[in-house]
């Protein structure tokens, strides 16, 4: 569930390089592992572990890297080693395998999970319908203890702001985002931001699913390109 590119420490320095990360414009001046392992370990810090197939270093490259535009800004990629990250799972955060392709003009590596992700289980839950409220935008982070997780849902400026109510079950946890102080029930015409929301939970997510109510599928985790999220809690 977690974004498998992870950014050299301190992000990417200057508009160029960030147009070419968003363009997928890269350029290899080294040379790439030929083999690798075929299965890596995901770990949990539970002790828990997942054996996986891991991809090799050129289809983790030719993934990360499009068609090479020659007049555009580009990163270089120098090479690359097998190495680990660490990323969000619906059993919480875990140690991958990784490629960590280096770049010219940084000191850290740029990260991509390497492990083949697990098929997701079947939906205990179908979408709901006439509801109001919008799909959970994305995951951000479980907390190390599993207690709270937090997540991006949409508030709108005629409202309080969002809110998202949790209910659990053995094998499940399903969000479920809404606004909160509309009145009226007329249709608000401003514009709409993205917020932070943190869900405490009564016990710790551990191996169950995270929902959510409106689609019935595991709520996502994926990249917001400019767009900061503001704090809130519920």
């Amino acid at each position: 569930m977690g974004e498998p590119v992870q950014l050299p420490k301190g992000g990417l320095r200057g508009q160029a390089d960030r147009q070419a990360h968003e363009n997928q414009n890269f350029v290899l001046r080294g040379e790439l592992p030929d083999v690798g392992p075929k299965d890596g370990q995901v770990r949990w810090p539970g002790g828990d572990s997942l054996t996986r197939p891991l991809v090799g270093a050129d289809q983790s490259y030719r993934t990360l890297a499009g068609t090479h535009d020659v007049g555009a800004p580009h990163l270089t990629v120098t090479g690359a080693k097998l190495g680990t990250m660490t990323m969000v799972t619906s059993r919480g955060p875990a140690t991958v395998p990784a490629w960590l392709f280096s770049l010219d003009g940084y000191a850290t590596p740029l990260k991509q999970a390497a492990a083949v992700p697990s098929k997701p289980p079947p939906s205990p839950i179908e979408a709901a319908h006439d509801i109001p409220g919008r799909p959970i935008d994305r995951l951000i982070r479980i907390t190390d203890d599993g207690r709270s997780v937090t997540v991006v849902a949409l508030h709108g400026v005629c409202d309080d702001g969002a809110g998202v109510d949790a209910l659990e079950t053995g094998g499940s946890v399903v969000l479920s985002a809404a606004v909160k102080g509309h009145e009226g029930g007329g249709i608000c015409t401003k514009q709409s931001r993205l917020q932070q929301v943190t869900v405490k939970l009564e016990r710790p997510v551990g191996d169950r699913v995270l929902l959510d109510a409106l689609t019935g599928r595991p709520v996502p985790h994926k990249g917001l390109r400019g767009v900061s999220p503001s704090p809130s809690a519920s």
